[in-house]
């Protein structure tokens, strides 16, 4: 397809110059880098394999003069003990290297892990709110600075390098998913593709199913454009959404715009820039149910 947007993704470990010569020769027009910290403490504890300086530094050095249409790189913020100062110098790293795009995500505590497990006996302490708070208005500020639109709630590209993959799921434009644990959506259906790779080749040899579906209800497709869309800059279309969320959850909506969290601009609800902190919590507020009057 002309002009299509085929992203690699890709660890510091494994770019080298022959790589990126032979990914690119290949189509590959994006590549997203793995890249996490720059300092070698957080890449041990997060189990990440490279290393800052000769690996991470390295390979965006190399991305960056290989001459792809565009490149991202991946960065964590919320570590526990982590500073604003440290922060900082892990955006200054990314932006003295040229980044046209960052996606930064905030550490969560995911249930039954490691770090989890860790948090509970006392081992690893967590930033407080208002910590990670701080280090997520620092990174707004910097990439506005920096000319990187923040255009979903922990991406920020560049005018021409926002991540058109990424963005279509945020839309809810339909989507086909090949191969094993691949998911596929279009627009009133969700189907995943089995996991197991033997049991994905048998079933596609025999012409039998290889998927689960499920059909999504009103409710559930009203929910998620919400969920999504609030996350986006450009906000959420009102007239995008199957059910009327205006006029179901009035009052809901009146509170977070009157306390400056959201906002309805050209029919569209948008989240403000203090109202980007709580996207989720916002977005569920919101949210209907397919029995509601």
């Amino acid at each position: 397809m002309p002009n299509a947007e085929v992203t690699l993704e890709a660890n510091p470990d494994d770019i080298n110059r022959e790589s990126l010569l032979k990914w690119k020769e290949l189509g590959i027009t994006r590549i997203s880098l793995g890249t996490q910290s720059f300092r070698d403490d957080r890449l041990r504890f997060m189990g990440r394999a490279h290393d800052a300086a000769d690996q991470a530094i390295r390979s965006i050095d190399l991305i960056a003069k290989a001459g792809f249409a565009s490149w991202t790189i991946d960065l964590i913020y919320g570590l526990p003990k982590m500073t604003l100062a440290e922060w900082e110098e892990q955006l200054t790293i990314a932006l003295d290297h040229g980044m046209p795009h960052l996606s930064a995500y905030c550490l969560t505590v995911e249930p039954r892990t490691a770090l989890a497990h860790q948090v509970a006996k006392g081992l690893v302490h967590m930033p407080a709110d208002d910590d990670q708070s701080a280090q997520f208005d620092r990174l707004m500020d910097r990439m506005d600075t920096a000319g990187l639109d923040h255009y979903e709630i922990s991406n920020f590209g560049k005018p021409g390098h926002w991540s058109r993959h990424n963005t279509a799921y945020w839309e809810g434009v339909p989507y086909l998913g090949i191969g094993p644990s691949a998911h596929s959506f279009n627009g009133r259906e969700r189907r995943w593709n089995v996991s197991n790779n033997a049991q994905y080749m048998t079933a596609l040899s025999k012409g039998e199913p290889y998927w689960e579906l499920e059909l999504l209800t009103a409710a559930q497709r009203t929910n998620e454009a919400l969920l999504t869309g609030l996350r986006t800059s450009a906000g959420v279309p009102i007239d995008r959404l199957e059910l009327d969320v205006m006029g179901r959850n009035s009052s809901d909506i009146e509170r977070y715009v009157s306390s400056g969290h959201l906002l309805l601009v050209d029919g569209r609800l948008v989240l403000t820039k203090a109202g980007r902190h709580f996207a989720d919590r916002i977005a569920a507020d919101l949210f209907v149910s397919d029995d509601a009057g």
